[in-house]
């Protein structure tokens, strides 16, 4: 029951903090302010940079949050969408997945198979708990993907989520 309010409270603190930026008005300094250091900063090749603030493993959400070459923000997503995982292509580069997704809630690795799976958790719409698979092969380039329901998720059914 501890884990579920903590949950409940991150997912409120997010909204608020979302709502208290505005794109092209706030700065760096106002994400930082909110949403805390980043996990991962990855630059924009026409300048400006990503922040990447991760949910995972707990929650079902990632946001990334353009700052421009101006110093302000020009896009705050969640990019944890059944589109986004459409763009996820067999070939792709794990580190072009990671650029798209952020950081995977769990890593699995196959030894015998010579694969990795990276799982993501996230919510299809409206509110179904599910999680997104990509695997890769030795060379990190993505063999396949697909979805499936949470299985921690519907393991406690009978119980809060």
């Amino acid at each position: 029951m501890g884990l579920l309010s903590v949950l409940l409270g991150l997912l409120g603190c997010d909204q608020q903090r979302i709502s208290e930026l505005e794109e092209g008005v706030s700065t760096e300094a106002d994400v930082r302010a909110r949403f805390g250091e980043p996990e991962k900063i990855w630059d924009v090749p026409a300048g400006g940079r990503i922040l990447e603030y991760d949910r995972q493993p707990a929650g079902r959400k990632n946001y990334m949050i353009t700052i421009g070459v101006d110093g302000k923000m020009s896009a705050l997503r969640q990019v944890l969408t059944p589109e986004n995982f459409a763009r996820v292509q067999p070939g792709m580069m794990m580190q072009d997945v990671r650029k798209m997704l952020g950081k995977p809630a769990k890593i699995t690795p196959y030894d015998l198979k010579h694969e990795v799976d990276y799982d993501w958790r996230y919510l299809q719409p409206p509110n179904t708990a599910m999680v997104f698979t990509v695997t890769f092969d030795p060379d990190f380039r993505v063999l396949r993907t697909g979805s499936v329901p949470d299985p921690e998720a519907t393991e406690n059914r009978g119980g809060p989520n």
